[in-house]
């Protein structure tokens, strides 16, 4: 009964708009009046929770997100994947897939991928006649590829809240990405597959000049994921310290290369990241709080025998371990929804015999679907609003996408356990 009444006034506060933090803050709050429980005698062990260093990494990539976003570094990316790619029907389009995975695994971060690459990219596919309800649905559904493509903020939060290694769960997540990659690419050429309008680049005159031209000016923020990513797979950073690198990198490559960034955007940009990093702070040491709470009344024990009693079947567990979270992801934010499904459904799944590190990028693919899924589907609403798009003309192309990229894509994750395992057990062994 506590879980059910406490589910529910969690998802209640949420869809009635009240901010996660102060959702989270009236469930713990019912919690503890409900057991009898002080929760002063808990404020010591969520702020002893959060004294973690790995959690600066967090701050750190949004602010490079933002700085990217301002500093013009995602556009020479888009161009360069449209020299390749523009050149046929849906070939622009699927360029923006392809930016928003590159630009996700510099900045982690779903929405701030949606916001960057959607304001580069929707206004050249309305002005090469793309169809705007499918541009604006397709790269709604590909911001998610930040929560994927490492590094990313909710594997870090995963990892600190499982104890599991930051570095393995990168790694789980990198083949489902690449083929929900492939997947939303294909999608995209079949739904526009008889829109004959849209328009094409030119042929080349010269393409190999035209690429190494394109390249050279992309070089440096091609460069940026290749420090970044090196570093942390070589074992020479830490992603902490890959995060501050990237705040340092994006700073003179935004003012003096791409020249985006100026003294009069450039603080705004900083006192965001200042916004949203207390904010998630907050939310995070609620979260804290209730996760205690929880524990102490053996909840996460109560949903692991109550799901057990529907049914013993793994497959059938997974698949209701999926719904769960698939509605989380529909009803918070993703680091939200990874702080209330991890420490909730973590036992459960161990309990089958899932790997920890599997079940990270299970937790991925779910939330990124979650957050696209209607009726509240946080991205896809920001998606409209990026693209100055009605909503109703994104619903068709999104269904379209649920259910032929990320449904499978949630299907081989959750039930072919090596294609998150095969790249950590090779590159770092079991």
């Amino acid at each position: 009964m506590l879980i059910a009444l406490t589910l529910l006034i969690l998802c209640v506060a949420l869809v009635l708009g009240m901010p996660v933090p102060f959702a989270f803050g009236l469930t713990m709050i019912y919690i503890a009046f409900a057991t009898g429980i002080d929760v002063t005698t808990l404020l010591p062990s969520g702020h002893w929770r959060m004294n973690a260093l790995v959690l600066l990494a967090i701050p750190l990539f949004i602010m490079a997100g933002g700085l990217m976003e301002r500093g013009k570094i995602a556009a020479p990316l888009v161009d360069l994947a449209e020299i390749f790619v523009g050149r046929i029907r849906g070939g622009l389009s699927a360029a923006a897939v392809v930016a928003s995975a590159i630009f996700g695994s510099i900045s982690g971060s779903a929405s701030a991928t949606l916001t960057c690459i959607g304001s580069i990219m929707l206004p050249r596919l309305a002005a090469a006649k793309y169809p705007r309800g499918i541009s604006s649905a397709l790269i709604a559904n590909a911001a998610p590829l930040g929560l994927l493509i490492p590094p990313s903020a909710i594997q870090i939060i995963y990892a600190w809240v499982t104890r599991q290694s930051v570095l393995k769960c990168f790694l789980a997540t990198i083949v489902p990405g690449l083929i929900l990659v492939a997947l939303l690419i294909i999608v995209n050429f079949f739904l526009l597959r008889k829109h004959k309008q849209i328009d094409v680049l030119p042929p080349s005159q010269n393409l190999p000049r035209e690429v190494a031209k394109t390249t050279w000016h992309a070089f440096p923020a091609l460069l940026m994921p290749i420090i970044i990513l090196g570093g942390i797979y070589g074992g020479i950073m830490t992603p902490t310290e890959a995060a501050g690198i990237a705040v340092v990198y994006a700073i003179p490559v935004g003012f003096f290369i791409y020249k985006g960034l100026n003294t009069r955007n450039f603080v705004p940009a900083i006192v965001n990241t200042a916004t949203t990093t207390g904010v998630v702070m907050v939310m995070f040491f609620m979260v804290m709080i209730v996760s205690r709470l929880l524990v102490f009344e053996d909840i996460p024990g109560i949903a692991q025998d109550l799901i057990f009693s529907l049914s013993e079947n793994p497959i059938v567990i997974l698949i209701m371990v999926n719904i769960v979270m698939v509605i989380i992801g529909m009803l918070m934010d993703d680091v939200s929804g990874v702080l209330l499904s991890a420490p909730l459904l973590f036992p459960i799944v161990t309990q089958l015999g899932v790997d920890p590190i599997q079940f990270a990028a299970i937790i991925g693919v779910n939330l990124g679907m979650g957050n696209i899924t209607p009726p509240t589907a946080p991205l896809l609403y920001l998606g409209a609003r990026v693209g100055n798009t009605p909503i109703n003309e994104m619903m068709g192309p999104t269904f379209m996408m649920i259910c032929f990229a990320w449904i499978p894509t949630l299907i081989i994750t959750t039930y072919i356990p090596e294609v998150s395992l095969w790249l950590p057990n090779a590159l770092l062994g079991r």
